[in-house]
């Protein structure tokens, strides 16, 4: 079994760095809200990544975007997200701060911001997509999209001891985590780009 996707993701997704984004937003919650949230936003973060291993194909193919194009461009996408991880950031902490604050205002925060782009923005899809096109037997496909609920188990324990862990680890520890966690996603944007320039341009395999 490859877990090379799901060592991925889970350094994509890092939801232990959205620990203090989740606090923060549901800081007024009550518990029932607060457990709503968490079941909410598991469940999201793994709708996304299932309809980009299931479709995510079909939709490059719909615009007419080579796998090795998406490759290099998703790659590109996994670099900066590791780049911002290494400055100890949010990978897919891509708003700014009034579109955070204008999404807090909204009923479900639940989906936006928590899910989508904090825990999975296009860095994620995108990884999902090219994943999934090495996906070549039906097995391979499902575990593909079993990673996705490990990835939404992750999610709900971390969000589920959201306080303990900040409390534990402190910013420093989470600043460590993520920096960590950057430093692998970068040797695999990497990998993910030069297979992606290989397909494109063959001379560069001789």
């Amino acid at each position: 079994m490859d877990l090379k996707p799901l060592v991925t993701l889970l350094a994509l997704v890092n939801p232990l760095a959205i620990v203090p984004f989740f606090i923060h937003y549901t800081q007024d919650f009550t518990r029932e809200q607060r457990s709503r949230t968490i079941w909410i936003a598991s469940f999201s973060s793994f709708v996304v990544i299932a309809v980009c291993a299931l479709m995510g194909l079909h939709i490059l193919a719909f615009f007419g975007i080579s796998l090795a194009s998406f490759q290099v461009g998703g790659g590109m996408l996994l670099l900066t997200s590791a780049l911002a991880m290494l400055n100890a950031q949010p990978a897919e902490a891509k708003s700014n701060e009034e579109e955070m604050h204008d999404a807090a205002a909204r009923a479900s925060i639940a989906v936006v911001p928590l899910t989508i782009p904090l825990l999975t923005g296009p860095a994620t899809m995108s990884t999902v997509v090219i994943y999934a096109d090495k996906a070549k037997t039906f097995w391979q496909l499902s575990t593909l999209i079993g990673y996705g609920v490990v990835i939404a188990l992750a999610t709900a324990l971390c969000f589920s001891l959201a306080n303990p862990i900040a409390r534990g680890l402190g910013k420093t520890g989470i600043n460590v985590m993520t920096r960590l966690m950057g430093l692998i996603l970068a040797a695999l944007a990497v990998e993910v780009m030069s297979d992606g320039l290989i397909k494109l341009f063959p001379v560069l395999s001789k």
